[in-house]
């Protein structure tokens, strides 16, 4: 029995996607960064400024690499990018457990409590992606002649 890999999406179809992931990730990074940014967020502290150079880092990673897909995608190169994206991703999501830019001012709900549990499932489904990534990356590398 032989195994084949996987039909992909049609080139159009996945430069569509591409190009939808490439303008969020500009769009983020606009809105977060122009003024007034991320200071419009009532529920960010100044401690927004420790975590916002891994955010741009991440959201500027995706741009990138959603580019490059643009003009060429084989199925070894999307798997690289998108374990670097999502080992950047990572680390921001970690930087921002740690800092915990956030600060609620409703005492009748533990936004706290529920933010933080949202980022450590957000890390630890970023971290299954990550694995994921390599072992793609792996099999592509394996398969290279």
């Amino acid at each position: 029995m032989e195994i084949h890999a996987s039909a992909r999406r049609p080139a159009v179809a996945r430069r569509t996607g591409y190009t939808i992931a490439a303008v969020i990730d500009g769009t983020l990074l606009y809105a977060v960064n122009a003024h007034p940014g991320w200071q419009a967020m009532p529920f960010l502290t100044p401690d927004t400024l420790r975590v916002l150079p891994l955010v741009n880092l991440s959201l500027i990673a995706g741009l990138i690499a959603n580019t490059i897909f643009l003009a060429h995608d084989p199925r070894w190169m999307r798997s690289a990018g998108d374990l670097a994206t999502t080992l950047i991703s990572l680390t921001a999501l970690a930087q921002i457990l740690w800092v915990f830019p956030f600060a609620f001012d409703d005492p009748t709900v533990d936004w706290a409590l529920i933010v933080r549990t949202e980022v450590i499932v957000a890390i630890a489904l970023t971290a299954i992606a990550a694995v994921v990534h390599l072992v793609t990356l792996l099999r592509h590398a394996a398969q290279r002649p």
